[in-house]
């Protein structure tokens, strides 16, 4: 799975095909980032450049894998991918396994453990992590060469001084090579390292080849995880990319009307700060075409009012790490109320929902776990063979989710397998009861989880964020709505009430923190 998919030439990589877009137009502005904006010849340039130097440095090896290890969401972060991958290098990125906030970065022994893993042989750096990269540098076994946009000293090469004009032509690089290795802690806490081919990249933008507007992109989420391809897509489009060091509102609702601000990608907490934002009603947004929003469950309630503020351009997106998008629910369907509790349809994959024991599919309406195929599937995990092997089973990729689909094909999510809980009888999916949860005006957030007792007896317990402390809401009056609306066992013996709730590196909440914190 993962590069096969797609034809295109040995020679030809998705960067080539994105410095074609633009170099059709030299002069148009094509990056922007605080007060810095490139054209496309600045842009396009800087990335041949430090291609060529990548490229007579290593001598065109084919196992040449870089790391970058810059400030996620700066130029360089992009303009080091598209030089490394351009000669074909396999590029892991080193600063984040957070796919919410580029502002968060792995520690020095993550960092050391990856580059290691992955055998990357170059660290492509920027000044504000130069002290950072040496000591990862010194403190592994393996050889590693330093290299960055600009002079940063006598141990690192200056990937500026190559030729502008380089031609990559020349340069073989197979569709089902590794492109990208993109670290996630994921629902399990120990980063896993996701391999996606070249030829998934290219397939990544094939939207935006296609399409006949150009998209204005303002990426707030990191650009080592979705939004970077995102990215892609959007300068595939001929379009533009405004970069942001992360997400304010505030901020966001300003550069909306000022940079004409097309497309957006949120996390479900983030949409929330825009809409409860004190400037929102005032805030120019007419030039927005799609809202996306995607990683975390979503209130029905605070999903409807969204889309009466924000108007027939919200879009929900259910994917994976592993598998890119699986599902979306576009902006028309989210009029319909009765939708909102569903992650959309299949979008370019086929489902299926499968037994415990992985034996037959299950009918309309039952819950099992979500299988995936899909042209954008990983191709493996870094150094696990045997989770491989787990995870992408006879062409099918376990997602690990639980859900049901129905008559209409429209899937509904219940949690992950192993967040499933058995008490008084019946096996209670968390999403479930969040849903109910999050349908409460005055809920901001919602978590359910099992906290074990001294005998290993599983319990049922919630958690909450208010949307505001005056808001009054009691764990009575939530224990009896999601009684009457479900079922007696799926009343949580506890719901802790709280400002806000801990969340993991992918933006969900982060539920084992929440039970080691009830149960301690």
């Amino acid at each position: 799975m993962g590069g096969d998919e797609f034809t295109m030439p040995a020679n030809t990589t998705y960067v080539g095909e994105i410095l074609g877009v633009l170099d059709a137009e030299p002069g148009r502005p094509v990056l922007t980032w605080r007060d810095v904006t490139l054209t496309a010849r600045q842009f396009t340039g800087a990335v041949r450049a430090a291609a060529a130097v990548l490229h007579r440095c290593t001598g065109g090896r084919p196992d040449l894998v870089v790391g970058v290890l810059t400030v996620t969401n700066t130029p360089a972060t992009l303009i080091l991918r598209y030089a490394a991958n351009l000669v074909g290098a396999t590029v892991v990125h080193l600063h984040t396994i957070n796919a919410v906030d580029p502002g968060d970065r792995i520690g020095l022994d993550a960092a050391r453990r990856i580059v290691e893993e992955t055998r990357v042989t170059v660290l492509a750096v920027d000044a504000n992590n130069l002290e950072r990269a040496r000591e990862v540098r010194d403190g592994v076994l393996t050889p590693v060469d330093m290299v960055a946009l600009g002079d940063l000293g006598p141990d690192v090469i200056d990937l500026t001084a190559g030729d502008p004009a380089f031609d990559a032509s020349a340069v073989a690089v197979a569709p089902s090579a590794d492109a990208v290795v993109t670290y996630t802690s994921g629902t399990t806490g120990k980063p896993k390292g996701i391999v996606v081919s070249f030829g998934t990249r290219r397939g990544f933008i094939t939207g935006g080849l296609q399409q006949a507007w150009r998209a204005v992109y303002l990426a707030t989420l990191p650009m080592s995880h979705s939004s970077g391809q995102a990215a892609d897509d959007t300068l595939a489009s001929g379009g533009t990319v405004v970069l942001h060091d992360g997400f304010d509102a505030g901020r966001v609702l300003a550069a909306v009307p000022h940079h004409g601000v097309t497309r957006l990608l949120v996390s479900p907490p983030q949409l929330y700060l825009l809409l409860d934002h004190p400037d929102v009603d005032r805030a120019d947004l007419s030039s927005i075409t799609v809202l996306s929003y995607t990683g975390a469950p979503s209130s029905p309630e605070r999903l409807a009012r969204a889309a009466k503020r924000f108007g027939p351009v919200l879009m929900q997106i259910y994917g994976t790490s592993e598998a890119a998008a699986i599902t979306l629910l576009t902006p028309f369907e989210h009029s319909d109320p009765a939708l909102l509790t569903t992650a959309g349809r299949p979008l370019f994959t086929q489902l299926r929902i499968r037994d415990e024991q992985d034996t037959r599919d299950l009918p309309t309406g039952e819950t099992g776990e979500i299988l995936v195929q899909s042209p954008f599937a990983m191709t493996r995990y870094v150094g696990d063979p045997e989770l491989t092997a787990r995870t992408l089973r006879d062409g099918w990729l376990h997602t690990g989710d639980l859900g049901s689909l129905d008559a209409r094909g429209y899937l509904t999510l219940r949690g992950r397998r192993s967040e499933t809980v058995k008490t008084g009888g019946i096996k209670v999916y968390p999403a479930n009861v969040e849903r109910v949860l999050l349908a409460h005006p005055g809920i901001a957030q919602a978590a359910v989880f099992a906290v074990a007792d001294g005998d290993r007896i599983e319990h049922l317990h919630a958690a909450v964020a208010l949307r505001d402390a005056r808001t009054p809401v009691t764990e009575e009056e939530l224990k009896a709505r999601i009684g009457a609306e479900l079922s007696a066992p799926h009343v949580p013996e506890r719901i802790h009430l709280r400002p806000t709730l801990p969340l993991t590196a992918v933006g969900k909440p982060d539920k084992a923190r929440l039970a080691a914190e009830t149960g301690g």
